[in-house]
């Protein structure tokens, strides 16, 4: 199924979509709350708009987002008020269900929320849609209550931010990291796993970021060594310019990400795990398919793979050149002519090189 997410008016959306059926019964006419079929149209004259995955069988996926400023009614107490970001709707259509369409369409509205600025973000879930609970208990939203209509309020804080996983501290990278890299990828199959666009007035007239296929990408190299990863420290993504046009000016850093694994499969032409095996750690979060994989496995002498999480992106006009890199003492000339993979960098550095790609450091990295 081909598909993106775009920013959508409600106006512009079919409320008669099967896709809506599922919210139309949830909040039906007679209900404690607004009816969805009576909310949606209010919505749609107010000029509201929503992140909306299509594809040809018509909507996927639909998020809204909205600053709130109000107390939060809980069954047993009472939230105090104050600004909020309040997801009013996140639904996934069936034929995505356990596809990764999920876990982007959660990243999207983290990413809004960090550039938001607002301390909370909450959404509120019956508790028989039990996969996207999980989805939101993976991303590091805390079930606080039950409101009076009988949902689950699940929220989160970033001046409580857990790190002790990087899915649930997601988009905030753990601020207590020693160390940060650079991960080097063809420009080919970075294309493919690092999707990144410039996003305009914080995802509010433009979203062509595709996270279609989630957060979590898999890396597969052949390098000599042991990449020097370590599990929740950052990578920067650098796209090796393959094409006409100096390497220096051409190739550069997108992205950044937390790695979330590192696996040996083979080393030094030893097999350190099986094919099946490796399958199973990788599942659907690599670019190739399993012929390629299968060649890589039986043909190469080395075969490491790096699982991380896609926490952002510098965007179109922000990207940061070899050039730059190696004119301000962070490429491989300044640590010891060492292959760009195996430096490490201080944290002092990355947000320096964070800061070059226009990236507003203090919203990523909070203490």
């Amino acid at each position: 199924m081909a598909g993106t997410f775009s920013l959508k008016k409600f106006s512009d959306i079919d409320l008669n979509d099967p896709f809506f059926d599922s919210l139309k019964e949830d909040y039906p006419i007679g209900g404690r709350v607004k009816p969805f079929e009576i909310w949606f149209p209010e919505k749609a004259r107010e000029g509201r708009t929503a992140l909306v995955f299509e594809d040809e069988d018509g909507v996927g996926a639909f998020i809204c987002i909205k600053h709130e400023a109000e107390s939060i009614s809980l069954q047993d107490r009472t939230l105090q008020k104050e600004d909020r970001c309040k997801v009013t709707t996140i639904k996934i259509a069936e034929r995505y269900r356990r596809q990764r369409i999920g876990e982007g369409a959660i990243g999207l509205l983290l990413w809004k929320w960090q550039k938001m600025g607002w301390d909370e973000i909450y959404v509120t879930v019956f508790d028989k849609h039990e996969l996207l609970i999980s989805q939101l208990k993976r991303f590091g939203f805390v079930r606080v209550g039950y409101n009076l209509n009988g949902e689950g309020v699940y929220l989160r804080s970033r001046s409580n931010v857990d790190y002790s996983d990087p899915y649930k501290s997601f988009p905030f990278v753990n601020p207590y990291f020693q160390n940060a890299g650079y991960l080097l990828v063809n420009g080919y199959y970075h294309d493919t796993l690092f999707p990144y666009s410039e996003l305009k007035n914080t995802l509010q007239t433009s979203v062509a970021l595709n996270v279609r296929n989630g957060l979590t990408k898999i890396y597969v190299g052949s390098q000599y060594t042991v990449p020097p990863y370590k599990i929740g420290e950052p990578i920067l993504i650098y796209r090796i310019h393959t094409g006409n046009g100096q390497k220096r000016y051409k190739s550069c850093l997108t992205s950044y990400c937390i790695v979330t694994k590192v696996i040996a499969a083979k080393q030094s032409g030893a097999f350190l795990m099986s094919f099946d095996d490796l399958l199973t750690q990788i599942g659907n979060k690599s670019v190739y398919d399993r012929n390629e994989l299968r060649t890589r496995y039986d043909n190469n002498k080395n075969m490491f793979v790096i699982e991380m999480l896609y926490y952002g992106f510098f965007g179109e006009g922000n990207n940061v050149n070899m050039d730059w890199l190696d004119s301000n003492g962070y490429w491989s000339a300044a640590h010891g002519s060492q292959y760009p993979a195996l430096i490490r960098l201080t944290p002092g550095e990355f947000k320096e090189i964070l800061r070059e790609g226009n990236v507003d450091v203090d919203s990523v990295i909070i203490d």
